[in-house]
């Protein structure tokens, strides 16, 4: 060989790829284990959402060996103890306690620090492989994996191959360790208020291959769906049902999605069923008539009342939050404001008594069935439009 063609190897690599065809290939590799991630690892080892056919599950754990080093077993435990341990000390990458710093640009850290935890792999990490590649190869050599794929990117593509193996690195150490972690549990919006701060950070999840909608995840955590409202596209969930097709993939759960009767009129079990069934779906449009109930007030509060503008701006969002996440200061906002509009006090406290019969483990059907069929008739007799409108339509849940 001579010395050009070295020089040329070393420049260009096997392929002589252009600019465009490298940041194609490049996106095409990362987005590859974006979604080996959220099928393989999160959806399927994690929550046990679906099941993979033996075929993409190996190609998974193979490719996922190559590009992230990742062990199954690791990364099943630290996210199954992070749904467990949510927003306390012991969750292993919570901003709200360690901060969104820490988690958005440390993510891999602790990631690394928590897979060294015994304790964590003891507990969580029961149903991840245990066969003998996973002993031998994946578990025992995972640096081996990640050299392999820099020998294939410096073959392809000369010196830039080292760039390309570097965005490769650094794709899941920054997207998943960092932005879902990090900004899924800070930025972004709710469209059910569970007891995490987990938020939807876009409706079109592409780019993270439907972890985008974090929020719809933590509320509906063995769902194999992460997609909730109409807006909303998992492009994870779209591969899921090509699995499916060619018998790859079989989906064991989804999120519940609610049915009307808009002729029914009478409060019976399976009413009583759906809303259990369906509670984060009545959150959210309980949410909805509270809006409406503030909107109808705002004038009150302003011109008769006199309440100042960051008071109200203050006071909407603490109504809006879950009661029992309300600290003992915003209890006390929110009685300033209660004084001046009994119409959002019903409508506060009505809430805390509807989530209660959810709560209620040790009552029977039939003392639910009762409490329920209370609530509508106190909320229709309330005065307050919104409250007896959100009622009516609680009815029809069938």
């Amino acid at each position: 060989m001579t010395l050009d063609a070295i020089l040329d190897f070393v420049a260009n690599g096997l392929l002589h790829a252009s600019g465009w065809q490298i940041v194609i290939y490049t996106l095409v590799m990362t987005h590859i284990t974006i979604v080996g991630v959220t099928l393989y690892l999160h959806r399927c080892q994690a929550h046990r959402a679906l099941e993979l056919h033996a075929i993409p599950s190996h190609f998974f754990r193979l490719w996922l060996w190559m590009t992230t080093g990742m062990v199954t077993k690791q990364w099943a435990a630290i996210h199954r103890k992070h749904h467990a341990k949510c927003e306390t000390e012991e969750d292993p990458h919570s901003p709200q306690t360690r901060g969104i710093k820490k988690v958005m640009w440390e993510g891999a850290e602790l990631y690394r620090a928590e897979s060294k935890n015994d304790e964590t792999m003891e507990k969580f990490g029961h149903g991840t492989p245990d066969d003998w590649l996973e002993h031998n190869v994946y578990s025992k050599y995972s640096w081996q994996g990640v050299g392999l794929m820099l020998i294939i990117d410096v073959l392809l593509f000369g010196a830039i191959g080292l760039t390309i193996w570097a965005v490769q690195m650094a794709w899941i150490p920054f997207w998943a360790a960092g932005v879902v972690n990090g900004l899924g549990h800070f930025w972004g919006y709710r469209n059910y208020d569970c007891v995490d701060a987990s938020t939807n950070l876009f409706p079109i999840g592409i780019l993270i291959g439907g972890e985008e909608m974090h929020n719809n995840h933590h509320t509906f955590g063995t769902s194999a769906k992460f997609s909730a409202k109409w807006y909303e596209f998992d492009v994870g969930w779209m591969y899921i049902r090509i699995l499916e097709t060619f018998g790859l993939a079989k989906v064991k759960k989804v999120l519940p999605v609610p049915k009307f009767d808009r002729q029914k009129a009478v409060i019976d079990f399976e009413t009583l069923q759906s809303v259990i069934a369906n509670r984060y779906d009545v959150t959210a449009k309980y949410a909805r008539s509270l809006k409406s109930a503030w909107k109808d007030e705002l004038d009150h509060l302003i011109e008769k009342a006199k309440l100042e503008s960051r008071f109200l701006k203050s006071s909407k969002k603490l109504l809006q939050r879950e009661p029992g996440r309300l600290e003992d200061g915003q209890k006390q906002q929110l009685s300033e404001l209660f004084a001046h509009s009994k119409a959002l006090q019903t409508m506060h406290e009505m809430r805390i008594e509807l989530s209660a019969i959810w709560e209620r483990s040790h009552s029977t059907r039939e003392q639910l069935l009762q409490q329920l069929q209370d609530w509508c008739a106190r909320a229709e007799a309330s005065g307050v439009k919104a409250l007896r409108d959100f009622a009516l339509r609680l009815r029809s849940y069938a």
